[in-house]
């Protein structure tokens, strides 16, 4: 006699070719993974949409190099919704007088050897999204240095608290990001405008954190169930993504408080200035140059005064 060991009867069907529960296009997992494959085949879509309108639309130059380069590091961007943004920058300032800024001076409070080892964590973990727009704009040697300072503090360096690629010659370089590598391909900035929570940006930058979502290894290890199932994975839910993303916010506003504190005590205008600020600053990561703006993003907690 042959055996159907996969087929069931249903109960309250006379069929034998019922299909069983773990087949059922019902079944609960995989509608969920059947649900979270459409929404990232629908960002995917997006962001290609995104992408293709940023090219379209005239905000890459034309074809010769140095044309491309300086409409990407130009310093003159459009206001496309000046009035709102202006609007959304005041609660920004706000919600940072209010939450950000007190969290960040109790996390100054910490140990340097916290703070410190918290900040590698951090700058381990983002080399990943790094080291995938390093190999997007073609810098090889760069994509190289970053992957090995990943490997060797992620294992030597216990999951990244400490730095001993540096000591081995790997130098950590500044981040890279999609925005970044939009720039190397020749993208302008586009008009600029404020996001709530998020702050100062650009069409091209805004582009850029959709692209971060889909090249960031640590944003599909918590968000994809396919991947989640693949690898066995059920320790990393959405909310360690969110936590490692507030983690390097919190850090990074540590880092600066007294360089905000300067801005704002010597700004006529604010919000002009941060706009200018910040498109100095585009540019200048888009160049990779030497030249920095008075922040601290990767430096050295040690070299940092605290109170």
């Amino acid at each position: 006699m042959v055996m159907f060991p996969n087929l069931k009867r249903s109960p309250g069907s006379s069929s034998l070719f019922a299909a069983s529960p773990a087949s059922d296009a019902t079944n609960p997992a995989h509608a969920v993974v059947a649900g979270n494959t459409r929404k990232i085949m629908l960002k995917k879509f997006l962001f290609a949409v995104l992408t293709l309108s940023l090219i379209s639309t005239g905000a890459i130059a034309g074809s010769e190099g140095n044309e491309k380069m300086s409409r990407a590091t130009s310093l003159e961007s459009k206001e496309c919704f000046e009035k709102l943004s202006r609007g959304i920058f005041k609660f920004n300032h706000a919600l940072d007088n209010a939450v950000f800024e007190p969290v960040a001076r109790g996390y100054r409070k910490l140990p340097v050897p916290i703070r410190k080892g918290t900040g590698n964590v951090v700058d381990n973990l983002r080399s990943l999204l790094t080291f995938s727009n390093n190999v997007l704009q073609g810098d090889i040697k760069e994509a190289g240095n970053t992957a090995g300072r990943f490997l060797i503090n992620s294992t030597v360096g216990i999951l990244g608290i400490f730095d001993p690629a540096e000591k081995m010659g790997l130098a950590e370089k500044p981040r890279e990001d999609f925005g970044q590598t939009l720039g190397k391909w020749g993208s302008g900035p586009g008009c600029y405008f404020v996001l709530p929570i998020l702050g100062p940006t650009t069409a091209r930058d805004a582009v850029g954190l959709v692209g971060n979502t889909f090249l960031d290894p640590v944003y599909h290890i918590t968000h994809n169930t396919e991947t989640d199932m693949l690898i066995g994975n059920q320790n990393y839910q959405e909310h360690n993504y969110y936590m490692f993303k507030g983690t390097d916010g919190v850090d990074f506003r540590a880092k600066n408080i007294e360089s905000f504190d300067n801005v704002e005590k010597n700004a006529i205008d604010l919000y002009s200035t941060v706009k200018s600020l910040y498109l100095q600053n585009r540019a200048k990561r888009i160049l990779n140059s030497d030249a920095t703006i008075d922040t601290q993003d990767e430096s050295d907690w040690e070299e940092i005064e605290t109170e």
